[in-house]
């Protein structure tokens, strides 16, 4: 492969396998990245892009190949040695400790000490303080984390990356948690470090960020390197040809309303501090999409519908009854079922298998008979679903948390999709998907809907809301600015609605 910086190669990834039981996630992969450029590496979920960058970052050791850095052989026993060699990642699934601080998580095991030998936590505040005001980002250090939205917590992820002044980035799905203004805010802390020298290696599926930010680009399938080139060389539809292997159908918005009965009312729902006066219907065979920028509310509203927050005030009715859904077990009772936009902390039990992430669900109902779960309906049911859902897994007792994220969403789904809802609240259900897997999706919540269920979307991704919503609802802090139609919406009547 051609050497892509003028100024010389800063890393070189030569003929690179790995392999875990069932599964040979990297087969002879080489890769070249250069100083000042961002290489971006493209493919399906469960490519071997996310192992690729693992073994970078020092997480994996390869089973054969070899890395070079500045043209010297390197050689990774830990994620330190990879830190100490000047290379960080942000990883697509955040690796934050939710109960530390903004600052305590940034500066982990280097934080500041003073004459005591105690950390300072003056000088600690001050650091992040200039950090965050170095890259433009508006949260309090002091602040916990487990208090911040998904996104804010990417932006920590981000910063934290960056606090170690590395000379190779390792980006994988950066975005992902991100709004369109957010993207862009990163897009231009990306250009800066590319101006100083650095090299970058980014991972997405957003394949418009292919053309906006990437040098180079590296295409993966099954585990092989299979093509690559510029993006002035490469077309959209090529880089989804190398990446899947076929053509894919055009995408096309879910087709018009069969608006049967209101499913879900929404009555001046309030919950303090997140969302205010909140107001809707949702009929059959509707999908209403809600957007806004982070902080608007849309998460907190969707939690709260499903029973996981209270809310202050305000009327909910299924159907013709009025309800009070004061737990997930009461929301799927109801007929409702939600799939989070954080898989990680709150959707998958990373430890267990794909099975038991599956069956969690279900045991009960018409699976259970006195008293005893039919085991074999269970397992017939949950790999009827992987079937359907495609999911790329060795077998239903491989823990999912071996599996890529975007295989990871496929089963949250499942397991929403096997207790049959008649309400569907999705919150960033294509979020670190590749462009087949979002296809597959998409046409899953047309199909779904077409059936009669009500589809509550919240989506971060414009052409997602636009192109899959029969209404479009917008928040901004907490507060609905406006219901749009569909014929009548556009990107910039949405975002005059979000940011007004």
């Amino acid at each position: 492969m051609r050497d892509v910086a003028g100024d010389g190669c800063l890393l070189e990834v030569r003929n690179v396998c790995k392999a875990f039981p069932g599964v040979v996630a990297l087969d002879d992969v080489s890769v070249r990245l250069g100083r000042g450029t961002v290489h971006a590496l493209s493919g399906e979920n469960g490519a071997g892009k996310s192992t690729l960058m693992k073994i970078i970052a020092g997480l994996y050791a390869p089973d054969a190949g070899e890395l070079l850095l500045n043209g010297r052989d390197l050689r990774l026993g830990s994620p330190r040695d990879a830190l100490n060699f000047g290379i960080a990642m942000i990883h697509q699934e955040l690796n934050l400790m939710p109960h530390m601080s903004v600052a305590e998580n940034i500066w982990i095991r280097r934080e500041p000490i003073n004459a005591l030998g105690l950390i300072s936590h003056r000088e600690l505040k001050r650091r992040t303080r200039a950090l965050l005001e170095r890259l433009r980002i508006d949260i309090d250090p002091e602040a916990e984390v487990r208090t911040l939205p998904v996104a804010a917590r990417q932006m920590v992820e981000i910063a934290r990356a960056l606090s170690y002044e590395s000379q190779l980035l390792i980006m994988d799905e950066p975005t992902s948690a991100l709004g369109e203004r957010d993207a862009e805010h990163l897009f231009a802390i990306i250009r800066e470090l590319k101006a100083q020298g650095k090299g970058i290696l980014y991972i997405t599926h957003r394949l418009e960020e292919l053309f906006e930010i990437a040098d180079e680009l590296s295409v993966l399938r099954d585990g092989r390197y299979v093509g690559g080139g510029t993006p002035a060389t490469l077309t959209r539809e090529a880089i989804v040809r190398m990446m899947v292997g076929r053509e894919l159908p055009p995408a096309a918005p879910v087709g018009e309303a069969q608006r049967g009965a209101v499913l879900l009312a929404a009555r001046h729902l309030t919950l303090e501090r997140h969302f205010r006066d909140v107001s809707f219907e949702l009929h059959a065979g509707e999908i209403l999409g809600i957007a806004g920028l982070v902080g608007s509310g849309r998460t907190r509203l969707a939690e709260a519908l499903f029973g996981l927050t209270g809310v202050s005030s305000g009327r909910l009715s299924i159907g013709d009854r009025e309800v009070r859904v004061h737990s997930p077990q009461s929301a799927i009772s109801h007929g409702l079922a939600f799939v989070t936009e954080d898989r990680k902390e709150s959707g998958c039990f990373l430890t267990l298998s794909v099975l038991e992430n599956l069956e969690i669900s279900v045991l009960h109902g018409d699976f259970v008979r006195f008293g005893f779960v039919r085991t074999r309906a269970v397992s017939e049911a949950c790999t009827a679903m992987c079937a359907l859902l495609r999911v790329k897994t060795p077998d239903l007792h491989e823990p999912i948390g071996n599996l890529s994220g975007g295989n990871q969403q496929k089963v949250l789904i499942g397991r929403c999709l096997l207790t049959r809802p008649k309400i569907l609240i999705l919150d960033e259900p294509t979020r670190g998907v590749d462009v087949a897997a979002k296809a597959e999706i998409h046409q899953l919540i047309s199909r779904l809907v077409g059936e009669g269920t009500a589809v509550l979307l919240i989506s971060s991704e414009l052409p997602e809301i636009l192109g899959m919503s029969h209404r479009i609802m917008v928040m901004r802090e907490g507060r609905v600015t406006g219901i749009l139609e569909r014929a009548e919406a556009d990107q910039v009547k949405i975002m005059d609605l979000a940011a007004a």
